[in-house]
């Protein structure tokens, strides 16, 4: 090969490494949509209760498989933080002389795999909840629960959240079941400003 052959060659590798590197960069530092993003990076702070605004949409009512909520968190601080797995979710009445909570604690709905997701201010994550009533009296006291009760991962403050569902009062009954928390508002075409 000619000296100058081997300089062409040498010129076209360099070129072809230099547009790889920068086409990995541009894939890299793609912004992320509406300031919610999946991440395994833990730069940021674990949302505080305080700093989250806790709101319920509705989804479609399934008669064979249940009602669909979904959970909505909004960030409401000034800086970014980070939700990882899944609420803790009861249901409550709501009048001071029969405070308290009604039948049991929803059960984890593993269908969703738990990934962390980082919340930039103004911005908002969901978890679907599902409410499964039985059809039969005997198996299942039917009361309306005015509040949800919502215990993030690793925060001792609950939120509570107003609501009108239907649930099955008896301990033992499973009612509720609810998904890790996703990125992105779970009510389609709807943000919230703080």
């Amino acid at each position: 090969m000619t000296r100058y052959g081997q300089i062409g060659w040498r010129m076209a590798a360099v070129a072809a490494f230099v547009g790889t590197a920068a086409l990995a960069v541009v894939l890299t530092r793609a912004p992320a949509q509406d300031g919610v993003s999946l991440s395994s990076a833990v730069s940021a702070r674990v949302c505080a209760t305080s700093g989250l605004e806790a709101w319920l949409g509705l989804g479609p009512a399934r008669p064979a498989e249940g009602t669909y909520y979904a959970l909505e968190f909004t960030n409401v601080s000034d800086q970014s933080c980070r939700l990882f797995g899944y609420p803790e979710v009861s249901v409550y009445r709501d009048s001071p002389d029969a405070r308290g909570p009604i039948g049991s604690v929803a059960a984890r709905d593993t269908s969703i795999r738990p990934k962390p997701v980082t919340l930039a201010p103004g911005a908002t994550a969901h978890a679907v909840l599902r409410v499964t009533v039985s059809v039969r009296p005997a198996s299942c006291a039917q009361v309306t629960a005015e509040e949800l009760r919502i215990a993030l991962p690793r925060q001792a403050r609950p939120a509570f959240v107003p609501a009108h569902i239907p649930v099955c009062s008896q301990k033992g009954q499973v009612t509720l079941s609810v998904q890790a928390i996703q990125a992105r508002p779970g009510v389609p075409g709807y943000t919230m400003t703080p």
